[in-house]
């Protein structure tokens, strides 16, 4: 017997193949989408540890009064790495259904799918170092001159 839906988003059918003429509208469109998000967000330890470490960019954002460019350049690299790891998930998911068996293009697949979240990890980091560590130094050269 088949697994039994846990939630509304597994309960739907939306998945749409070639041809398929049927009416999707845009509600469920986004209804799609917002369950990808959820999905990712309960089902991988690294998505919800890098909400952790964008909650905290924000705070300090906020904290420092970061310059509207630097908000920029954070929340670029949130978007870039949440969609990442979101895509990460997909291709890992993609990869499991199709070659459930070891194979060694499956493995190549889901190494660079995870190296791009990486990548996009350390770039954020970098970004982090350059927006936060001056005006870090500057209030603690403050503080030391007090």
């Amino acid at each position: 017997m088949p697994e039994q839906p846990k939630d509304s988003c597994e309960a739907r059918k939306f998945v749409r193949h070639a041809g398929d003429d049927s009416k999707f509208s845009m509600a469920d469109a986004f209804s799609c989408a917002s369950c990808g998000v959820r999905q990712a967000f309960l089902s991988q330890r690294n998505f919800k540890i890098h909400s952790v470490f964008a909650a905290l960019a924000v705070l300090l954002g906020f904290l420092l009064q970061i310059p509207q460019p630097s908000w920029l350049a954070v929340v670029i690299c949130i978007i870039a790495v949440f969609s990442l790891e979101m895509l990460n998930t997909a291709v890992e998911s993609i990869v499991d259904l199709a070659s459930p068996e070891w194979n060694r293009l499956a493995m190549v697949a889901k190494d660079c799918a995870a190296g791009s979240v990486f990548v996009a990890a350390i770039g954020s980091l970098v970004v982090a170092a350059i927006v936060y560590v001056p005006p870090l130094v500057s209030i603690l050269a403050s503080l030391a001159g007090a």
